[in-house]
């Protein structure tokens, strides 16, 4: 198995040993807005440019290593198109809802345009397109029925969040937890902090509003530390499936992105959600729709609100209740072990047998939604 991406973000989260072929590194222009804007931003800001940015590289890694299946992720499209010229199977690898929801249905023949700029610009016959979004032989989604709806085409494999280990903290003060307050952890991602800053410092305030017996985890940059709560743990990262996995959290604060969300109801935790923009909407509108956490208006809700939204999870029973529901049905999908034996198969059937090899290609994660 080898990663194509930028490499300095690849190794910074993948084992010592993993093989890499870096497709360079520069910078795009931050995501910004919301609804159709941000969308706008997305597509003309990062997709389009990204996939021009790599696709030489892609094709160099593709005709290096031989392999027999490639998994790309949706907002990379360069990696399908590099397959598709190549004759080789490929994987969509769908992260969030942005693609499968389609929360913006309006946009798709915008959307479509470009990537049949794409298209064009890979050298591809015009009456051959496909949607590079979605692989006609296999898309992998890391979400469950609940979340995702449907119905959807049966190469869609809906496999729930990966939950693998991540490199480690060592800087994390797990000494300042006390396991005598109920913990909550605030986190509203790093792909937007232009403008969560205003939300955090009314977190803050509800925060203070909630009392002594509760003890926050916050990931918040620096100068926003000293608004927080004395008991807080203030930090700019945190080992978010390492405080999950301990068992202390009992509620999460987020921007309903799908990776944190779903890793919480995975560990039965309910979530607050404030989205911002993308797919957060549908996310935190699902959420909310199964009875497993609350939506709250990331530009609207003030200290009270969100204070009081806190304390109905972290109080009331029938929103853990649905919470442990739904991560019910997220972990029976399997996680990384569906996700592989679907790989596997597709790469049974893939025609170069000689070299046992598969290539995943994935965006600088720096770079992407949050």
């Amino acid at each position: 198995m080898v990663w194509t991406g930028s490499e300095p973000v690849l190794r910074s989260l993948l084992d010592p040993g993993s093989g890499i072929l870096g497709t360079g590194s520069r910078l795009f222009r931050p995501q910004g807005g919301s609804g159709l804007a941000a969308v706008h931003s997305l597509w003309d800001g990062f997709v389009v440019p990204y996939a021009r940015f790599t696709a030489k590289a892609l094709g160099s890694a593709v005709r290096s290593w031989r392999p027999d299946v490639l998994v790309v992720d949706q907002h990379t499209p360069a990696g399908a198109l590099t397959a598709h010229r190549h004759g080789l199977p490929w994987a969509s690898l769908a992260p969030g809802l942005m693609e499968l929801g389609r929360p913006f249905a309006e946009l798709e023949p915008w959307i479509e345009e470009r990537l049949r700029g794409l298209w064009q610009r890979a050298g591809l016959p015009a009456g051959a397109y496909l949607d590079p979004r979605f692989s006609p032989d296999l898309v992998l989604a890391l979400t469950s029925d609940v979340l995702a709806g449907g119905p959807h085409p049966e190469q869609y494999a809906l496999v729930g969040p990966v939950l693998a280990d991540r490199p480690a903290q060592p800087d994390f003060p797990w000494e300042r937890l006390d396991p005598t307050h109920r913990q909550v952890l605030v986190s509203m991602g790093t792909l937007a902090e232009e403008v969560t800053a205003d939300f955090l410092r009314r977190t803050a305030a509800a925060l203070h509003r909630l009392g002594p017996d509760v003890q926050a985890v916050v990931v918040a940059p620096r100068e926003l530390w000293p608004a927080f709560p004395a008991q807080a743990v203030t930090v700019e990262r945190a080992p978010v499936l390492e405080l999950l996995a301990r068992g202390t959290l009992s509620a999460v604060l987020g921007h309903g992105g799908l990776g944190t969300t779903g890793e919480a109801l995975t560990y039965g935790v309910p979530p607050v959600l404030a989205p911002i923009r993308h797919d957060q909407p549908l996310v935190a509108a699902r959420v909310a729709a199964a009875g497993a956490g609350l939506r709250i208006s990331f530009e609207q809700a003030g200290p009270e609100e969100i204070a009081q939204a806190l304390r109905r999870v972290l109080d009331g029973p029938a929103l853990r209740a649905g919470a442990e529901r739904l991560g019910a049905e997220l972990r029976a999908k399997g996680g990384a072990r569906t996700a592989v034996d679907r790989l596997e198969l597709l790469a049974a059937t893939a025609a170069r047998r000689e070299n046992p090899m598969v290539q995943t290609i994935v965006p600088d994660p720096a770079q992407t939604l949050g």
